[in-house]
């Protein structure tokens, strides 16, 4: 559950008692960790896939760019309180196998930073 506050800085909390992902520039809450679908890492990529459950995040208009995989039209996503671009969403793939991304958020790990109860 999402708690909407006006007298906040951010738009919305995530409830204190989840391991939450939160924007390592503002601490703006992003996502919460039970919503992960999976962590990709490799040498070149370090990113984390997200449902569709993110809040404080912006979507930009949508793009065709190549990535590694081949070429999508994806969406910039960043944060709504300080404007960081964090990542990209898929709106599109060009490619049949590709298909299941569309819709699937990325986040740069290198914009993210991990808070309420990570040990």
């Amino acid at each position: 559950m999402v708690r909407m506050t006006r007298s906040k800085t951010f738009q919305a909390y995530l409830p204190s008692c989840h391991r939450t992902y939160s924007c390592i520039h503002c601490r703006a809450h992003l996502a919460n960790h039970d919503e992960l679908i999976s962590k990709v890492t490799s040498s070149n990529i370090s990113t984390t896939r997200t449902r569709l459950i993110l809040v404080n995040v912006g979507c930009g208009p949508a793009e065709e760019r190549v990535l590694l995989t081949g070429l999508h039209a994806v969406a910039d996503i960043y944060c709504e309180n300080c404007k960081t671009t964090l990542g990209w969403k898929y709106e599109h793939a060009f490619e049949s196998s590709q298909k299941y991304k569309e819709g699937k958020f990325i986040i740069e790990l290198a914009h993210m930073i991990k808070d309420n109860g990570w040990d």
